[in-house]
């Protein structure tokens, strides 16, 4: 949403895998950030892909804290504090980690004085040092079901605001990603059909794209992906490229993007019939989770993207 040329909130789908959210981290950097924004408030739960957002935006950046397991002490931020000084121009904190190890008000002034000297903070889990810090980001990003850039006014949007959006919406990322894989498996092994040629997203659900149509049954492929589900198959993180749903490895590029269990996605469909895309030339296969009843009637809804 616009207000004449003054930027107040745009909202992406979060796509699936890292390369991808390299790729929207990029877009967000070059259309929304200037040099004058200094600190950059990131919110959102765990797995969400808060570091590869960040990683897409400012190529380069040492984390501090990743779901890599890179762990960088000394805090840098914080290395050089005692005599003010600060030598790099970007600084990275995590703060739900970083708590562990070092006094919120120690942080708090580390963010204000490397600010003070024109140094640029990312600062994730920003909502946790937001109360103590009194001052809101110059750039707000939210990442759950969708990723929400947000440039606050003194009208807000609050931090916890943009957490209460990114952590509901994220559970049904999660059951989508899940449901995509038990659904890809399902079609490779049980009907030949090739891994898909694209990926794209929809509102709480996944989009395959193929170069022909799929002349097979459709509800009979959503049965038995349901049938899995009811099995209530573990799903675990394995390594950086593949998932273990019950005995099987399975490749991923998003394998911490995923329910615990297959049980745990919620109201599994496949629409009936694949969509043809005539400015691509594909067929989109298309699935959903979650409630029917908060969809717009129709494919329209699935476009309906959470604004505040």
């Amino acid at each position: 949403m616009f207000l004449g040329d003054q930027l107040m909130y745009t909202s992406y789908f979060a796509p699936r895998g890292r390369e991808r959210l390299y790729s929207l981290g990029k877009q967000l950097s070059e259309r929304y950030l200037s040099p004058t924004d200094l600190l950059i408030g990131i919110v959102g739960d765990a797995g969400a892909g808060k570091s590869s957002v960040v990683k897409g935006m400012f190529p380069g950046l040492e984390l501090t804290n990743d779901d890599d397991g890179v762990n960088v002490r000394p805090l840098p931020l914080l290395k050089n504090i005692d005599r003010d000084f600060f030598s790099a121009h970007t600084y990275h904190v995590d703060v739900r980690f970083e708590l562990a190890f070092t006094q919120r008000y120690q942080l708090v002034d580390a963010v204000k004085k490397a600010i003070a000297h024109e140094k640029r903070v990312i600062v994730e889990h920003f909502d946790l040092l937001y109360p103590a810090l009194g001052m809101n980001a110059d750039i707000l990003i939210g990442v759950g079901g969708e990723v929400i850039l947000v440039k606050p006014t003194v009208f807000g949007p609050e931090p916890n605001e943009l957490v209460d959006i990114v952590s509901k919406t994220l559970s049904y990322r999660k059951m989508a990603h899940t449901a995509e894989d038990l659904t890809t498996q399902i079609l490779l092994r049980e009907y030949n059909v090739p891994l898909p040629m694209g990926h794209r997203d929809v509102y709480r659900g996944f989009v395959m794209e193929y170069a022909t149509p799929l002349e097979i049954d459709l509800a009979e492929v959503e049965s038995k992906v349901i049938a899995i589900m009811r099995k209530d198959l573990p799903v675990c993180y394995k390594d950086e490229d593949h998932i273990q749903i019950g005995d099987d490895a399975w490749a991923c590029t998003g394998p911490r993007t995923h329910v615990t269990s297959t049980g745990r996605v919620e109201n599994f469909r496949l629409l009936p019939k694949c969509k043809y895309d005539r400015k691509s030339k594909t067929y989109l296969l298309i699935g959903l989770v979650g409630p029917e009843s908060e969809l717009l009637d129709g494919l329209a809804g699935l476009n309906n993207a959470v604004k505040f």
